[in-house]
Formats: C-alpha cells, structure tokens, sequence
C-alpha cells in the first residue's frame, strides 16, 4: 500500500435463470381458460392424468466466469513489489509476474492480449484517473487500461488514500519516543498512537477511511461508465494482524506498543468494512481476503505468513504480501470469479 503495494450490477445467470423460471410457473399450462385441453380442474395436478407427462425441473445454471479481457487496478498490495520476477513498465510499480492479477489469468488460461495488469505500488484512487510518478518512470493513469469491450476488472485500492502505512510507521514512533521518556521517567500514553489519531473525541483515520470512500465510489463508477460489461471485483486487504494482537509481542517486540496493536487491527477492519459497503453499493463484488487470510498474518512464522512484518524476510517488502499471500488472494479472488 505504502507510495514506494467486485463497476457493473452484477446479476448471476443462477438468479435470472430463478427469475425466467417462477414467471414460466406463472404463465404456463393450467390456466382457468383451459388452453391446456382440460377443463381446469386439474390445475396443480396435471401429472395425475392419463398421457400427461410432468414437465422436468429446469436446472439452474452455472454463470460462466469472464474470459477476458481483464485489467486489473491497484496499489503494491495487487502490484507485489519484490516478489520475483518483476515485470513491466514502468519499473517503479514493482509489479511482480507472479501477483495475484497474473495468477488469475493463467488459471482463467488468458491470451496475453487478453490481459493488462496496470497496478502500482504507491497508488490512490487519483492515480487511477492521472498519471503516477514513480521512482522509475511514470504510470499512466490506470483507468485509460480500460475499454468497452473489457469483461473483467478487479480493483485493489483505498489503504493509500487512508494513509494506513504512514500509520504504521507512526505508531512504531510513538512508541520509540514513549520508550525513551520512560527512561527519564516523563509519563507517557499506553497507547500513543490511538491517542494521536483517535483523542477528544476525533477519530481522524475513521474520518480518512470515509473521505477514501466516497473517491473509491467515483472510480466504480467511472469503470462502469467506460466499461459497461465487465464484471468488477473490489479485492479487500488481507488481515495484517491475528484476532489477538497481543500475540504478536514476539514478532513486534516493543516496536509498536501492544494497546495499539488493537487500534490498528481495528482500523483495517474498518477499511476493509468501507471497501465492502461500496463495491456493493456499485453492484460490484467484495472479495474479502481479510477471513482467509487468518492465520497467515505478518505475526505468523515464516513458512505460514501471507504478510511479511516489519523486519521481513530477505528481498521482501515490509508489511506487504510475499509469494505466498499473492497465491493466495488469487484463490480467493478466482472462487469469487467463478461462482
């Protein structure tokens, strides 16, 4: 997420197959005007009388997933800074060949045409509509990836508009700057870093989580605008922290003091909880990765973890996904595609 990594109304053929099926049951034979060749008396058991034959079942179907073309939209959490390979221009997106995005669309067996993976670390909802700087090169504006005749789309966006890693970061300085008053015995906060973000009764990330909002809505909107058919999939961010922060003490040691441990597993869930209310306010699909991903937080030991800690491991990138998490969000994200 930090600067340096479902626009349609989607109705399933499952529920318009449900639909043609109760209106068939409505109009269909056994009427009081007796079309059917009885007298109507025999409406509700027709498959009673002699030569009458009862009409099957009509089973539902299955929808069939998209087969492209496929974008897919996001910041470092889609793009996979350092995941190796790293692919595509420009180099500064740190997109990786075997991020989430790339992983779905082999499973979905997509043409290279087929298939434009324009994610980039250090992204907000701005830079989907301009173009990105980054350290090396410049992005163009994603949304331009787009066209009408675009059939899938998934969207990782919102943790930049937040500021969530910039959070992070604070919360590691407060709790520095609160160990060293504790050594010439000044009074600090328990927890420094709620009481900078969310004290006298204003809770500044919530009020960022819902300005990141209203800018996630206008770009499903503008996807839908230029790419009317596509399926969209507004991927959620996978959890950063297990159900008991406290848990992470060995992970963490003291670099983040262990009462703001809560706040900010608290804070992602209210992002992830704003990504969800409006993917289906656009008739989008959430994908939440947050649930699956339990268990595999940074705190969880190297072989298991989706998310590498602050101290990651070689060539990786702090608090971000590693091979692994990406593998995984595809899963999540191809059981979404497909159902």
């Amino acid at each position: 997420m930090p600067r340096t990594t479902r626009p349609t109304v989607v109705v399933t053929a499952g529920l318009a197959a449900l639909m043609l099926a109760g209106l068939a049951g409505c109009s269909g034979g056994g009427g009081s005007d007796g079309s059917d060749g009885s007298d109507g008396s025999d409406r509700g058991f027709a498959g009673a009388l002699p030569g009458r034959v009862p009409a099957a079942a009509t089973p539902t179907p299955t929808p069939t997933p998209p087969s492209g073309p496929y974008v897919a939209l996001g910041d470092s959490y889609t793009a996979g800074p350092k995941i190796d390979p790293q692919v595509g221009d420009p180099g500064g997106c740190g997109r990786s060949g075997i991020n989430y995005p790339a992983l779905v669309a082999k499973a979905l067996a997509l043409a290279p045409g087929q298939f434009r993976d324009v994610s980039c670390s250090g992204a907000r909802t701005g830079d989907l509509k301009a173009a990105q700087r980054t350290a090396d090169g410049s992005n163009p504006a994603q949304l331009d990836a787009l066209t009408p005749a675009t059939r899938l789309v998934t969207l990782g966006i919102g943790g930049n508009d937040a500021g969530f890693m910039q959070v992070v970061t604070d919360c590691a300085k407060d709790t520095l700057v609160g160990a060293v008053r504790d050594l010439v015995g000044e009074e600090t906060s328990v927890a420094p870093c709620r009481e900078r973000y969310a004290s006298g009764g204003s809770d500044q990330l919530r009020a960022r989580v819902d300005e990141a909002g209203g800018q996630v809505a206008d770009v499903l909107r503008e996807i839908k605008r230029r790419s009317p058919q596509a399926r969209v999939y507004v991927v959620g961010y996978p959890a950063l922290l297990p159900a008991d922060p406290v848990s992470c003490r060995p992970v963490l040691g003291t670099t983040i003091a262990a009462a703001d441990l809560g706040f900010l597993a608290e804070k992602e869930q209210q992002l992830n909880g704003m990504l969800k209310q409006r993917a289906e306010a656009a008739g989008a699909v959430f994908v939440d990765t947050a649930g699956p991903s339990a268990g595999h937080d940074m705190c969880a030991g190297e072989d298991s973890r989706w998310i590498e800690p602050p101290f990651p491991a070689h060539g990786l990138t702090p608090i971000h996904p590693n091979a692994k998490g990406e593998e995984a969000v595809a899963g999540v994200v191809l059981k979404a595609v497909r159902s």
